[in-house]
């Protein structure tokens, strides 16, 4: 039995994967969260085999928490279940080290076989997904350009919140969240709040969630 972290911020949905999971056979529950910072404490107080986790959560998001335990742990396995499909968002969570990526769209299937491919040290995506390797031409390769902090501060940024919250969220000082502004500005040639909550939208990086 593979000892799973789950991490959502909606609880009738991480009681639905639990169901799903333990019904299957495959996998027993050990912890669950709402938020990165929950999640990061049940990571190290219960040390799961597998954590699988959303992008969207409160605060930082689902790659800070996929960043934070790929260096706490570089061998650390941990699938996304999003509803967000987009290439960019596909990409960096690979890149971060994510073993499987499962879309909310996908037949519940998909997520057990997400969970069996993690067992064998394999990786999983859903079918339709292809992560970008190069993208092309367009507003999304813009995108490439950032590092992973800056694509973590352009992201809370362009959906609504504050550079002294994405500070915290992310445990920097404001002055370094500052300092990133500027260079992500240089790098998109976007200097409006707007303009990145628009770019945001076109890359598909944002989905349903609120921006100003």
């Amino acid at each position: 039995m593979i000892r799973i972290l789950l991490v959502d911020d909606h609880p009738v949905v991480r009681a639905g994967y639990q169901r799903l999971l333990e019904q299957a056979g495959q996998a027993t529950v050990v912890a669950q969260a709402a938020t990165v910072d929950e999640a990061w404490a049940a990571w190290r107080a219960h040390a799961p085999d597998l954590t699988i986790t959303d992008l969207s959560l409160p605060g930082s998001g689902g790659l800070e928490l996929l960043r934070r335990l790929r260096e706490a742990q570089p061998d650390a396995r941990v699938i996304v279940f999003s509803m967000h499909d987009s290439e960019t968002l596909v990409a960096r969570a690979l890149d971060l080290g994510a073993c499987g990526y499962v879309t909310k769209s996908s037949p519940p299937e998909d997520l057990l076989e997400a969970v069996q491919q993690a067992r064998q040290g394999g990786r999983y995506l859903s079918p339709g997904l292809t992560p970008a390797l190069a993208v092309g031409p367009g507003p999304a390769s813009l995108l490439e350009s950032l590092t992973q902090r800056e694509f973590e501060i352009f992201q809370l940024i362009a959906r609504g919140e504050s550079p002294l919250r994405c500070a915290q969220a992310l445990h920097l000082s404001p002055k370094t969240v500052a300092n990133h502004q500027s260079v992500i500005k240089d790098k998109l040639g976007v200097s409006t709040l707007a303009g990145w909550a628009h770019l945001a939208l076109r890359c598909g990086v944002l989905g349903d969630e609120a921006v100003p």
